[in-house]
């Protein structure tokens, strides 16, 4: 069910509920806020610590689960489902799953950083364990059977000695389970797991198959007009002069909205607003406050350092440097990228009695209520956003700065409006992967080991949080205006044991463009320079890069993962480059990466096959192989799609994708100046999961992309003994290193 059909009446017709009351007390009584959306006459909490602002269980037998993380396309509403189910004791097809509604869900974070099931899906999880012993108690007063003597199955409680059971909905028929979330509650024995570990049909994809699914590009509700916003040809720009009249004849026009810099048309039908919004007179400063694009990397080592954050210490790096037999340094870079979604971003807000509805494909509904409330002056409770799955989300994209437009719009017309991007908007507009900078040193002893490693990066300030949106920067609203890029310093330390190891990240005051999380941010940059230039050393050593890696590793998981992905790569021990026939234009070779992601979770390794055609400098990327140890596995095909996701778009990003920009603006705006990758050289994934059932479940949907830049880098230079060290990894590129060669 997508949460934007879930009204009060579908929620009545459910029956009875868990759920409890919440008092708004302490606000002022004057205040507009949404009224508690209410089940059997009850408030629907959404507190965290609340069973019932979990789940709810109907009079028909089914269960809706309400969760605050949202499924992005990765399959994670089929795996909470599955969660659910199991800890309930009711066939998956009997649960729904509601996301991402301010109303209804609770706040678990925004759906990042690959803690959908590490933290949310097991906080439903204990929610559901916590309500399925209730209702075993419940039952053991009405049928007076001792509760050890009572099992839980196919939604119904009955004695283990046989007799007539109990169905949850009789339990709970005459009132509701008022009671916390027991965060110590005895969930399900592994052993007994029927649902949780086995392959699932994703719930979502017949829809999306048949072209029946409801993207929030296709969302539409009653009364909606349509808008376009004019954007600045400079990000600094300022608006200078307006002439309305010039689009006075469009037929359909609403209105035309200016608010400081923020310029948008609203009209009756969307061509007519693209119209307008095409036609329209306006004279707009100029700005130039973007570096210049060849010299980005002289710029960023120029930009001011704000603070150092020293992310491992270990012996005296610098000391050992001066004392190892053989010394190497190098630099790596890995451009700005955009998120390059395939739907550009859509929202649908409106304004009715004093209270802001937004329909939002954002991964984080409840931040993004919090900076609607900030924008328009309305308290949080006055708003409400309901989630609608987008076609093409990860990372922050557009889709939170759509619903800024929208809600600024719906405000001023007084109607629903719908904001639609353009794919120039997408590419210009959104937030973007910032510019990472990596200095590497290392020092080797006599017989060819890291002795001493010191790296630096430059990476900006800032931590996961919100993105100013750009409707309230355009505005001169209220906004947020710190830096938020991600928590990008991750997976600067390394996994291995070197006995002199100095790591530091020194954060910028300042970079080009809004910076924003992109699938795995700053893991992959950080993952990318130290996996390419522990290959470096490993090729120094004159050392099989397995084997060097191996030698240095402690961690039993790791060393398993390793293992694991040398089997299904069928890796052959031999140093790189490859001593290979090199007589025709297309060599080949292999390249290996490993991750342990943030050191604490989820490990992963891989191996990229590589052809590079030394005549054009085309590289393709035929096969990876990639293994994963993600913990307990709740969807094993759910998690071969993470998998197979991470891997082709990496691959795409590390090949091809590269913002390209001026003085003013990006000027890579659709998919000639930013291509990406297409389906003839979509690389087939080869893929090995380590479950462990009765391990903690750890995030699937960004790890697997951090090793993909080493593995391609490190499989170019075993096909060609040239080092790659730039990303985008482009046919210019390749050519000039193997000249270099």
């Amino acid at each position: 069910m997508n949460a934007p059909h879930l009204s009060r009446r579908s929620l009545l017709l459910q029956g009875s509920a868990l759920v409890v009351g919440f008092s708004l007390a302490g606000r002022n009584a004057a205040a507009q806020t949404f009224a508690p959306v209410a089940t059997n006459g009850f408030a629907k909490p959404v507190a965290p610590d609340q069973v019932d602002s979990f789940l709810a269980l109907g009079a028909d037998g089914r269960a809706t689960i309400f969760s605050g993380k949202v499924d992005l396309g990765t399959g994670i509403r089929t795996a909470m489902a599955q969660i659910a189910a199991e800890e309930l004791d009711l066939p998956i097809d009997r649960v729904t799953v509601v996301q991402g509604d301010t109303a209804l869900t609770p706040d678990q974070g925004p759906t990042y950083g690959s803690l959908s099931i590490q933290k949310g899906g097991v906080e439903i999880r204990q929610a559901a364990a916590t309500a399925r012993i209730r209702l075993v108690q419940l039952a053991s007063e009405r049928l007076g059977v001792p509760a050890n003597g009572l099992v839980t199955e196919n939604g119904t409680v009955r004695p283990k000695a046989g007799g007539q059971g109990i169905t949850y909905a009789e339990l709970v028929k005459d009132g509701r389970l008022d009671l916390k979330v027991d965060p110590a509650v005895a969930t399900k024995d592994p052993a007994a797991f029927a649902l949780v570990g086995k392959s699932v049909a994703r719930l979502d994809i017949p829809e999306k198959m048949t072209g029946r699914f409801t993207y929030m590009q296709d969302y539409r509700v009653p009364g909606m007009v349509h808008a376009r916003v004019v954007r600045p040809p400079a990000i600094g720009a300022t608006l200078e002069s307006l002439d309305e009249t010039s689009v006075a004849h469009i037929p359909g026009l609403i209105q035309v909205v200016r608010q400081g810099n923020f310029l948008a048309i609203v009209a009756e039908k969307e061509w007519a607003a693209v119209k307008a919004a095409g036609q329209i007179k306006a004279v707009w400063s100029k700005w130039e406050g973007l570096p210049e694009q060849d010299k980005l990397w002289q710029h960023v080592r120029s930009t001011k350092v704000t603070k150092d954050d020293v992310t491992s210490s270990t012996g005296d790096a610098e000391a050992a440097l001066g004392q190892t037999a053989r010394t190497l340094e190098a630099s790596y870079d890995f451009a700005i990228h955009t998120h390059g979604s395939i739907g550009p971003s859509c929202a649908i807000a409106e304004f009715k009695d004093g209270l802001l509805t937004c329909w939002t494909a954002s991964q984080m509904t409840h931040a993004l209520r919090k900076q609607l409330a900030a924008m328009t002056g309305l308290a949080p409770e006055s708003v409400r956003c309901i989630y609608v799955e987008g076609s093409g989300c990860y990372g922050r994209n557009g889709h939170e700065d759509a619903a800024g437009d929208a809600a600024l719009l719906a405000r001023v017309v007084g109607r629903p409006v719908r904001v639609q991007w353009s794919r120039a908007d997408e590419h210009g507009w959104d937030p973007k992967g910032p510019p990472t900078l990596i200095d590497l040193k290392a020092g080797l002893d006599a017989q060819g080991n890291v002795a001493a490693w010191v790296s630096q990066f430059h990476v900006p300030e800032g931590a996961a949080g919100n993105v100013p949106l750009v409707a309230a920067d355009l505005a001169g609203l209220p906004h947020e205006t710190a830096m938020a890029p991600g928590n990008v310093i991750q997976n600067s330390a390394l996994p291995y044991a070197f006995p002199n190891v100095r790591t530091v990240c020194h954060r910028l005051a300042s970079t080009p463009f809004r910076p924003s999380w992109i699938r795995t941010p700053g893991r992959m940059q950080n993952t990318f320079a130290n996996e390419a230039f522990l290959d470096e050393c490993a090729a120094a050593a004159g050392a099989d890069p397995l084997e060097y890696r191996l030698r240095a590793l402690k961690d039993p998981r790791g060393i398993e993962v390793l293992r694991r992905i040398s089997e299904i790569a069928q890796w052959q021990a031999r140093p790189s480059p490859a001593k290979e026939d090199a007589s025709g234009d297309v060599l080949r070779g292999r390249g290996l990466s490993y991750v342990k992601y943030e050191l604490n979770r989820t490990y992963v390794a891989g191996v990229a096959e590589v052809e590079v055609n030394r005549r054009t400098g085309q590289v393709r990327v035929p096969r990876f192989f990639v293994a994963q140890d993600c913990g307990q596995i709740i969807n094993p095909d759910g998690v071969r799609n993470q998998l197979d996701g991470n891997i082709i778009q990496t691959v795409s990003r590390v090949l091809m994708e590269e913002v390209t920009f001026d003085r003013g603006a990006v000027t890579s705006l659709d998919w000639a100046s930013y291509p990406i990758l297409t389906f003839p050289d979509v690389p087939v994934v080869v893929t090995a999961l380590i479950d462990r059932p009765t391990e903690k479940p750890w995030g699937a949907g960004e790890p697997s992309a951090a090793i993909v830049p080493a593995a391609v880098s490190n499989a170019i230079f075993d096909a060609t003994g040239a080092r790659l060290r730039s990303v985008p990894f482009t046919p210019a590129k390749v050519k000039a290193a193997l000249q270099g060669t």
